[in-house]
């Protein structure tokens, strides 16, 4: 069931506003009972701004006249909260990380220096300013900024940066290093060479019979 965008506000609301009962509130809100009358009580940590449904759009005032004649009734939010669409532009970053993005700014600039500045600005979400002036090393923090793997400071994910790197070198016109296959399978073939001599080895044993010429012995190569 969808909830109002902010329960507590809003259950302080209706707890203020209307006569319906703590279980509908609580049920409408999706709070414990307990919270609600925690709320209504005054004894919440904090006091709370209440926030009117009605006016947000997520409850009517027909359903609260229903629910107040009718404690067994159910209000149902007449919509959901509109949900946060990122809009094009700058990656948002948490507060707690922005300090690192010098660091894997840097880290970026070095090691895949064929990247443009716009595409480490949208895998970082910094500005093309900050991003020059660490390459110019005219950044007002550059004796404190130490290159660092952006994926591992958390500020972009390692499939968007071999993506950036990818694309940077194909525009750039940079082959990548290509992969050597000439070792595949040697592996295999040296092992099926050295049992097939072991047993060309056991075979001629088994000729030279009574002989005398199993005096010379087969060393095995797989035995060590």
């Amino acid at each position: 069931m969808a909830q109002p965008l902010m329960p507590h506000a809003t259950a302080s609301w209706l707890v203020d506003n209307t006569a319906l009962s703590f279980e509908q509130i609580a049920d409408f809100c999706g709070l414990h009972i307990l919270e609600v009358q925690a709320i209504a009580d005054d004894t919440a940590g904090s006091k709370l701004t209440g926030r009117d449904p009605v006016r947000a759009h997520e409850l009517t005032m027909e359903q609260i006249e229903k629910g107040q004649a009718d404690p067994d009734y159910r209000l149902q939010m007449t919509k959901g909260p509109e949900q946060v669409r990122r809009t094009k532009g700058p990656r948002y970053t948490p507060v707690s990380k922005r300090q690192d993005k010098p660091d894997g700014i840097a880290w970026i600039i070095r090691n895949h220096p064929e990247i443009s500045d716009g595409t480490i600005s949208n895998l970082i979400g910094t500005t093309r300013t900050t991003i020059a002036a660490i390459r110019d090393r005219t950044h007002w923090n550059i004796a404190n900024i130490v290159p660092k793997d952006p994926v591992t400071l958390g500020l972009t994910t390692q499939r968007e940066l071999d993506a950036a790197v990818a694309k940077a070198a194909k525009a750039s016109g940079v082959e990548q290093a290509p992969t050597d296959h000439r070792l595949e399978g040697d592996r295999e073939a040296l092992i099926e060479q050295l049992r097939a001599e072991r047993e060309q080895a056991a075979r001629d044993a088994e000729t030279a019979g009574d002989d005398g010429a199993g005096e010379h012995r087969f060393e095995d190569p797989f035995r060590r």
